[in-house]
């Protein structure tokens, strides 16, 4: 049964709304949910975040129920809850009714969704959830419907007026049922202490995935990695550099950093000494306070400290300082491609 709002005799003037003003009617929608949040509600909704949190932590999950466009959303919050780092899971209710009832466990949290809080698919589980064990929940227009009464946790989403000249098409009540979710998602992540690199390893695809890969994963390690020991001559440094084709090569001794040269620093080095260079060793003529990085940080933070620094290259270390043990080398090239 589709969900039903009262029908409103139009105004005539509002079909000549323009897309701006219909943009607005939404907006004040928003503001007039952030001001329930503000004041009376904040209570309900720290109590449903931390009930989901011991759930989550309990080994329990979220799942969200909806028909039609309150379905929709229901959808995209399950979506975001996943991606920031809390178990969930989308149910339709008419599914539901035939066996996927199933997907919830006692202890689980169900949040419906239903503007008017009477959608008949949903009504219809009521009597199975607390048999089951499960904890419902509602985002919902009406805190007297069927539906909110049945709900240990009530979110209130009402609006003063849908942006539609008859007050039949879900728009800014839809709109604020996907940003009280969303700001659910995020409340409940803060509490779990979701990190961004928690975020990364979920989302390893697409540009967002590049920028979120770790250093560890872009840095030459191995034969890859360029290094000579302090006594090294100039044309063992000269043969490294161009082997290992990253324009610059660490002196290591036992593993430990020395310090880097680069090809820049060598022509530096001629141009200040001329064919004495040759006399000299990796030792003396090495940068000893080169830039370094820990394999954990992202590709961005990598990016930004090269930037920072006008450099090409960073020596990745156990801990991201020059006193411990180098890992590898990561090269802005390795980055840009």
């Amino acid at each position: 049964m589709p969900e039903t709002k009262p029908i409103h005799d139009a105004n005539p003037n509002e079909a000549a709304l323009s897309p701006a003003d219909l943009v607005r009617i939404e907006a004040a929608a928003l503001e007039q949910l952030a001001q329930r949040l503000d004041g009376p509600q904040r209570s309900s909704f720290d109590t449903l975040a931390e009930a989901i949190v011991t759930a989550i932590r309990d080994g329990h999950r979220i799942v969200l129920a909806g028909i039609g466009k309150s379905g929709i959303i229901a959808r995209k919050i399950a979506a975001t809850l996943l991606s920031t780092g809390t178990p969930a899971a989308f149910l339709h209710p008419t599914e539901a009714l035939h066996g996927d009832l199933g997907l919830c466990a006692s202890g689980d949290i169900l949040i419906a969704l239903s503007y008017s809080g009477e959608t008949e698919e949903l009504l219809r589980l009521l009597p199975v959830l607390p048999r089951l064990g499960i904890t419902l929940a509602c985002f919902t227009g009406c805190i007297t419907s069927q539906l909110a009464l049945a709900s240990t946790h009530v979110l209130d989403v009402s609006v003063d007026r849908e942006a539609c000249a008859h007050q039949l098409a879900p728009t800014a009540s839809t709109t604020a049922m996907l940003a009280l979710g969303d700001a659910l998602a995020i409340d409940v992540s803060n509490r779990l202490n979701f990190q961004p690199q928690h975020f990364a390893e979920l989302h390893p695809g697409g540009q967002l995935g590049r920028r979120l890969t770790p250093v560890r994963s872009l840095m030459h390690t191995g034969n890859a990695l360029p290094s000579v020991l302090p006594t090294a001559t100039l044309p063992e440094i000269i043969h490294e550099i161009s082997a290992r084709r990253l324009g610059m090569t660490t002196i290591q001794l036992h593993g430990k950093l020395v310090g880097i040269l680069s090809d820049g620093d060598l022509r530096r080095l001629f141009e200040r000494e001329g064919p004495e260079a040759f006399h000299r060793t990796a030792g003396e003529i090495c940068n000893p306070t080169p830039q370094t990085i820990a394999p954990e940080p992202f590709a961005t933070d990598a990016l930004e400290q090269m930037e920072q620094h006008k450099i090409t290259a960073l020596v990745v270390t156990a801990d991201g300082t020059r006193d411990t043990t180098v890992l590898g080398i990561l090269h802005l090239h390795d980055i840009l491609s």
